[in-house]
């Protein structure tokens, strides 16, 4: 800092300065010093565009432009010579000063690509033993070197000879501590992106700046950050390392841990550490010169005693719903309160998952499908929120929160659609590109699979809201499900209805059906609140709103697969059965719902191992055109199986031990057709060997598109529990996940919004109150309601364990099902 405090002497009342909008914190205190009492005029930019510098450079001002790269401490990097060039070209007599503490000139020299001024603090890596504290200044012009050389001399800051002696002394080691220091911090980079945690560091390959850094540096360096989505595990993590202490600073031969936004930038504000994209949870971290086996053994340790991984099958694994609770609570508010006025409303939805039970990549070349819902659901809880933003935690796709400043989105690249209009044909790519580019970060900056959710997110909630700024509805959505996320069970399906159900409800676009007046009185002690009104024989969610639900989920699936078929979120929404056959194969096409279909037990079984749809569908194009009549003549077998499986399954006359003999026949039929298209996977083949064995003996076919994925075993109605219960062991004993679950039920569910359907608390003055805040205008309440305190489902969405996720939405009042 006294050698940044040298070089901005430089500057005079009135000129101007572009910074940097990730600064180290010191910096950015100096900076705010500046402008408040010496005139000078400061605009902070994202550096990392280049271009961004350009609409500040005011020629005659500008005197001054200060870069770091990478910065501190989210590693971005900014484009040194690119920069300092458009300088300039613009503004000639401007300085361009670049803080290269992170690297040192060992790894990065800034003069060499146009800087004019470059400062380390040399109690960092220069020193690299913590015992001075030391700034050093070097520059390429004599002028320049005058000035500040004079600045030092007159205010007495210069380094004192024995400081000297050990700076220099220090620097006789640099190359041997850095180069160690680097390579252990690549591994420890690696070790936390792989387990799922949000790491910035320029030896990644899908850090956006590594061309650039490897172009203007020869290392990557020894600092990096992570995010764990949540500040209190963050704290705890901190607190149970061991060997690495904890500190502020870094470049010493011991390894540092820190969490910035409450140690080095806490001088910043919070509400400008937002606005910059510094995250609360942030941990920075220092590597040092110790045993790189133990800095990763003591790290993973302190991970697992805080609560971030788990240990799974021998490794490492990350435990979700780490979310940034401080950021939730701080946007969420408390529990919402209702006494007399209008009450805000959340919404509770859910959907199934699918599994298509026969003709499993013939549909693509004109076979008929057989696809059914399955018991595992995907909910989604949308609340209020009341400061003007929007936000999203995706807790299944790398547990990914995010939020918007609702005004702040590319409204001006949206068209929306009013109410009972529909959506063309083809996406919008200009609200796409915009959302891709404006409103979210690339791809390979968040988890997997989350930027291709939130743009699903965005573009149906920017397309179904209308009206002025005023009338843009500011929620936060959490999506949690007890699907597998990428196993080939409509786990994208199912995500897309819930978001769909519930922005169309956040927007009034679709509505709940009145209750009849006898229903308006609370339940009594005992009446259950959680029937399956669908299962008493009428459909509780109107045939209109799920067609409108269905319609814009299917919007969904196209911004998530680009080309879906419309099976998947068609059988999502109306649960039950259905047969789908693709256009134009010279077929009746379509799709249609199974009548009178009866409810299956299945095993599902997750192979977890990774598949490549459009690989498989490729391969399987592939051999159709290399074998024609082989291959037709499987695809015409497997019709037949499809249209077989159709008969059995709506016959209502069928008894149901035939029906069970029948498709038990047919999976080791289709399953084997499909092992001839080279669509199978050796782990799908173990898990039929294992469900076949004595004494279990059940059929087994994979399901989707296979390669890995999941596999379908049906269960008999009377077969014995404790060796389903042994078989379970026994799959999950080597390493596979199984869901027993039903297939064929309810479709879409909307938890409703009627007192008379709400579960009964007993008060502390010991009368009868409602818990949940979702009373229509239009229904009556008690007497006494402006006395009733409703409380939010969004504290304990959050945190009950995905095992007992099910029943937890069960118990909070009855559910509309289509």
């Amino acid at each position: 800092m006294a050698a940044l405090d040298v070089i901005t002497r430089l500057l005079k009342p009135g000129c101007e300065v572009i910074a940097g909008d990730d600064l180290y914190g010191g910096t950015n205190r100096l900076l705010t010093y500046l402008r408040t009492h010496m005139g000078v005029t400061v605009h902070h930019v994202d550096t990392t565009d280049p271009t961004s510098v350009i609409p500040v450079l005011n020629p005659g001002k500008t005197a001054m432009v200060l870069l770091e790269s990478p910065t501190n401490p989210l590693l971005k990097v900014c484009d040194i010579a690119r920069i300092s060039a458009l300088v300039k070209e613009k503004c000639e007599e401007a300085v361009v000063v670049v803080d290269n503490t992170m690297m040192s000139p060992y790894l990065q020299r800034p003069l060499e690509h146009g800087a004019d001024i470059v400062y380390d603090s040399a109690t960092k890596y220069l020193s690299g033993h913590h015992d001075l504290m030391a700034g050093v200044i070097t520059c390429n012009k004599d002028d320049l070197a005058k000035q500040m050389a004079f600045i030092i001399n007159s205010i007495g800051n210069a380094l004192t000879p024995f400081d000297s002696f050990l700076l220099l002394r220090g620097i006789k080691t640099l190359a041997i501590r850095m180069d160690r220091q680097q390579s252990t911090a690549l591994l420890v980079a690696q070790m936390l992106s792989k387990l799922g945690f949000v790491t910035h560091y320029p030896g990644l390959p899908n850090h956006p700046g590594k061309e650039i850094h490897e172009r203007i540096a020869d290392g990557y360096g020894a600092v990096l950050s992570f995010e764990t989505g949540d500040k209190e595990l963050s704290e705890r993590i901190v607190g149970a390392t061991r060997l690495w202490g904890i500190s502020v600073s870094f470049g010493c031969v011991n390894s540092l841990i820190s969490m910035p936004c409450v140690m080095s930038h806490a001088s910043i504000d919070p509400a400008v550490r937002a606005a910059r994209g510094l995250p609360e949870d942030l941990i920075r971290l220092c590597v040092g010169i110790e045993d790189p086996g133990d800095l990763l053994d003591d790290l993973q340790h302190a991970l697992l005693e805080a609560g971030a991984v788990t240990l799974a099958a021998n490794d490492f694994v990350r435990i979700p719903n780490a979310v940034n609770k401080a950021v939730e609570k701080l946007a969420l508010g408390e529990p919402m309160v209702r006494r007399g006025g209008e009450q805000q409303r959340e919404w509770f939805v859910s959907a199934p998952g699918k599994v298509i039970l026969f003709g499993e990549h013939a549909v693509v070349h004109g076979v008929t499908a057989i696809a059914a819902s399955v018991d595992l659901r995907c909910y989604g809880l949308a609340s209020p929120r009341n400061d003007g933003k929007i936000s999203v935690h995706l807790c299944n796709i790398g547990d990914l929160y995010y939020e918007w400043d609702v005004n702040d989105l590319p409204w001006d690249a949206a068209v929306p659609i009013l109410p009972g209009g529909t959506h063309p044909d083809n996406l919008d790519q200009r609200l796409l590109n915009a959302i891709g580019r404006r409103a979210l970060p690339t791809p390979d900056r968040l988890p997997p699979k989350s930027h291709s959710a939130a743009v699903a997110f965005l573009y149906l909630y920017m397309t179904l809201t209308h009206g002025g700024l005023n009338k843009r509805p500011s929620f936060h959505l959490t999506i949690r499900s007890t699907l597998p996320v990428g196993a080939g069970l409509g786990s994208s399906a199912a995500f897309s209805s819930c978001i769909a159900s519930a922005i169309l409800l956040v927007n009034e676009r679709i509505n709940i059906p009145p209750l009849p007046k006898r229903s308006r009185a609370p339940s009594r002690a005992g009446d259950p609140g959680h029937v399956h009104l669908s299962h008493q024989g009428r459909r509780a969610i109107p045939p209109d709103v799920a067609n409108e639900v269905n319609k814009w989920a299917f919007v969904a699936e196209k911004v998530l697969h680009g080309n879906p078929s419309g099976v998947d979120n068609a059988v999502v929404v109306f649960g039950g059965a259905l047969a789908y056959t693709k256009p134009g194969y010279g077929r009746q096409s379509g799709m249609d719902q199974i009548q009178g279909f009866k409810s299956l037990k299945f095993l599902l079984v997750d192979s977890q191992v990774p598949r490549d749809t459009k690989q498989l569908v490729a391969g399987v194009a592939a051999k159709r055109a290399a074998e024609p009549e082989v291959v037709n003549d499987i695809l015409q077998t497997i019709q037949s199986i499809s249209d077989e499986a159709r008969r059995a399954l709506s016959d209502p006359e069928l008894p149901r031990t035939h029906l069970l003999a029948a498709l038990t026949a047919l999976i080791n039929e289709n399953h084997a057709h499909l092992v001839t298209l080279g669509v199978s996977h050796e782990s799908l083949e173990k898990i039929r060997k294992m469900t076949a064995a004595n004494p279990y003996g059940l059929s087994t076919k994979l399901t989707g598109a296979g390669g890995g994925g999941c596999a379908v075993t049906l269960v008999p109605d009377d077969f014995d529990e404790a060796a389903l219960r042994q078989l379970v062991s026994d799959l999950e004993g080597v390493n596979f996940r199984s869901y027993l679950t039903a297939v064929g039920g309810s479709g879409l569910g909307i938890l409703s919004p009627y007192q008379a359907h709400r579960p009964r608390a007993r008060s502390a003055a010991g009368r009868n109150e409602l818990q949940v805040p979702m009373t229509p205008p239009e229904t009556p309440g008690d007497e006494d309601e402006e006395n009733i305190v409703f409380e939010s489902l969004n504290s304990d969405f959050g945190s009950v364990d995905t095992s007992e996720l099910s029943q937890w939405a069960e118990a909070r009042g009855r559910w509309l099902y289509v």
